[in-house]
Formats: C-alpha cells, structure tokens, sequence
C-alpha cells in the first residue's frame, strides 16, 4: 500500500534514488534545450543589427524555431510510443547542438533561420521524452509533481540565458557566444549514450505488436487520442496559460522594456530574470497544490489567465508613457505563473490516455501553447511593423487568444470530468482484483 491507501499496482514503478539519477540526465537535456531555445531572447536587438533586419524579420527566427517545434510534436509522441525515450533524445540533442553552432557561424539572415529552424528540430523531442521518462521510472501518483519539477529545471535553462548569456554576449561577442554554449550539448549526450535507460529493470512495457506500426495505426493512435476530451482540454489549457511568458522571454520582452518602457538593458534583464524565478517558485507551489488536491486543476488554471489578462491590460492602458516600476514587477511575477499552469494541460491528458498512448497525448497537448506562441510572435511583429512600433496595440493580440482558449476551456471541461469519473471507476474496479 502507498499513501492515502492507493494501491499500487504493478505496473507501478517503485521510484527512488535510482529513478532520480536516470531521469535527471534526461531533464539535464532538457535544460540545455530550454537554454538554446531562449538563447535569442536576449540577443533579439543584437540579431537585429547583424543581419539588418527588421521586426517582422527578427520574429520569424522564434515563430520558425516554434513552428517546426510544434510540427513535431505528434511524430515526436509517435516515436517516443515506439522507440522509447532514450533513442529520441539522443536525436534530438545532435540536432539542437547543431543548430545552435550554425547559429553562432551564421552571418546571413538565411543561414541563421536554418539553424534556428534545426535547434526548434532537436527542442520538440526533449520535453515529451522527459515525460515519458518519469511515467517510466516513478509511480503515476507522483506525475504532477515530476512534470513541475522538469518544467522548473527547464526554466532554469531561461535563467541561464538572461544572466549568463546575455553578460556572455556583451563580453565576447556573437560567434564564442554562442559556440561556447553549444558545448553543453556534447556533454549532455555522453551521459545521455553511458547512463540513461527507458525503464527500471523489471518494469519494461510489453513488445509492440506487429500491427502497431504502419500508417493505419499513426493514423489509430492520433486518432484515439484527439477523441478523448481531456486530450483537448489539455491542449487549450496548455495552448492559454503558456504564449504570454513564452512570447515575452522567448523575443519581444526585452525591446518592449527597453524602447516601450525607457528601461537600460540591464534592468530589462533583471525584470526577465524575475519571470523565470516567480516561474520556478509557483511551479512547486503548482504541483504540491494539484498532487493534494486533484480538482484544484482547472481553478489554478484560469485563475492565471484572469491574472495575467488583468496585469497586461493595466499595464498597456497606463496613461502615462511608461508604466510605474510596481506594475512592471507585479507583471513579470504573474507572467511566472504561465508555464506552471501551462503544465496543468498535461495533467488532463495523462489520465485521459493509457500508457502506450502518453508519448502521442502529450505530444498533441504541447501543440497548443507552442501554436499560441508562434500566432502571437508573428502577429506582434506585423503589428509593430505597422503601426511604427506601437507596442501597445501589438501586444493587444495577447487578449485575442486568450479569450479563443478560455472558450474552449469551458466548452470542453464538463465533458472531460465526466470521461475522467468513468475511468477512475474502471480502475478502481480493475484495481480490486489485483493481488496485493
């Protein structure tokens, strides 16, 4: 018996000590991947003066590196099903490495959108795999928690880039920069090949059937899926809590505090700073809350997006030109909640979907915020384009997709309690004649 009197039955794996060493090599990826992917957030004004490009132009590096990022996340999820975790992270760390050297050699605006575009490659596999990881080694009762955890130290990968990073670029420049951070990804791979393992010994998933390949089976899986509705839901919740904290770490939160709020470089730096650690700090409290206390899900959730709608209109709408130093803080604080409750979408599908269909699930849920991002990316590029960098009206869009996803939030919920209740009362049923 475990605690609270589940059983734990035994497909359950036991965790422990071991569980936490295999499965932070792979979140050791993933920091690494977070790194590389926010590296551009604090070298978006440097990038714009060495290839001369415009604000339109600068975003398509991020909505390029998340558009391949979110294309690849069902195939990611179909692959991780097949091959297991370690296989597909070690794909993906070649690839982001190598997309992150191109960059650093890049001296045309087409040879750095190619790089961007393989580092978003090598990304998509990183997140999904860790999942799958922690579903392998440790007990389901601990899978939001292990999901937060992994998050916060991927977050800690964006802490990297606004402190060292961004100190590294003004010391060095551009090139060593940027090619020194890729060496992070050959040390992440040795240990990757020497020391990780799909599963615990004793605890291996059943050989895939023959029939489960081929394309009539991607097509049942993804298929199987989509149906359930916490599937979807996840997928809105994710697609509605994540893009305002991505978009404003991933590019467009440095100009805005530099040239919207008449902040020095090193104060902007220190506010983006702020995002990731409130990130970090609200991810624990997210997941002690959500582990306790199952329904407090879809609360935590759009309580964030009502608090984050709330401190980007006032802040925009602020009469003045720039909005009081509090007010910048507080937004920062509350941006920090958006990835932790981005993660809540997880916690929807994991139930929704059996274990040899979590890698595709999770797959379709992180879909949701990345597509958000991308839409938003672009859409504030365009906007400040046309209105002569009017940040105010461009980060109007914000407002847009969250009233989009907080629609389907509330379209989808009662369908997915209800799908949720009648699994559990399988399980439970299923669980009775399970020998202790």
């Amino acid at each position: 018996m475990v605690g609270g009197g589940a059983r734990l039955l035994p497909s359950d794996p036991p965790g422990g000590r071991k569980a936490i060493a295999v499965w932070g090599i792979g979140v050791a990826v993933y920091f690494v991947a977070i790194t590389y992917r926010t590296s551009l957030g604090v070298a978006g004004l440097d990038a714009a003066h060495r290839f001369h490009i415009n604000a339109s132009a600068l975003s398509t590096f991020s909505i390029l590196q998340l558009l391949v990022y979110a294309g690849m996340q069902i195939p990611v999820g179909l692959l991780v099903d097949r091959l297991g975790a370690k296989k597909v992270l070690a794909l993906g760390v070649v690839l982001y490495t190598a997309g992150q050297f191109g960059f650093a050699f890049s001296d045309a605006y087409g040879m750095a959108l190619g790089s961007r575009a393989l580092l978003g490659c090598g990304d998509a596999m990183t997140f999904i795999s860790v999942l799958r990881l922690g579903a392998r080694w440790f007990p389901a009762r601990r899978g939001p928690m292990i999901a937060q955890i992994a998050a916060l130290v991927g977050m800690a990968g964006n802490l990297i880039s606004t402190l060292v990073l961004a100190r590294l670029l003004h010391t060095f420049g551009w090139t060593t920069t940027f090619a020194g951070s890729a060496l992070g990804g050959f040390a992440v791979l040795v240990l990757l090949l020497l020391f990780l393992k799909d599963h615990p010994e004793g605890f291996a998933p059943p050989p895939t059937p023959r029939e489960h390949s081929g394309a009539t089976f991607v097509r049942r899986q993804i298929a199987n899926a989509w149906r359930e509705p916490g599937t979807r839901l996840g997928m809105w919740v994710h697609f509605t809590t994540q893009f305002p904290a991505m978009v404003f770490l991933l590019l467009w939160g440095l100009p805005f505090l530099v040239e919207a709020q008449g902040l020095s470089r090193g104060t902007a730096g220190e506010l983006l700073t702020l995002v990731v650690l409130s990130n970090m700090a609200v991810g624990l409290v997210y997941g002690q809350i959500i582990a306790r206390h199952h329904a407090a899900r879809l609360p935590l959730a759009l309580g964030t997006v009502a608090a984050t709608a709330l401190l980007w209109a006032l802040t925009l709408c602020w009469p003045t030109t720039h909005a009081p130093m509090g007010l910048l803080v507080m937004l920062c604080v509350v941006l920090g909640a958006c990835g932790p409750a981005s993660m809540i979408g997880f916690d929807f599908a994991r139930p929704a979907n059996p274990p040899e269909r979590q890698g595709t699930a999770s797959g379709i849920v992180n879909m949701g915020g990345f597509t958000a991002s991308m839409t938003t990316l672009l859409a504030v590029g365009i906007l400040l384009d046309a209105t002569g960098d009017n940040y105010r009206i461009a980060f109007a869009s914000v407002f847009v997709l969250e009233a989009l996803g907080v629609t389907q939030i509330l379209r989808l919920r009662s369908r997915a309690a209800r799908r949720e209740r009648e699994r559990l009362v399988v399980s439970r049923v299923e669980a009775v004649h399970v020998p202790a």
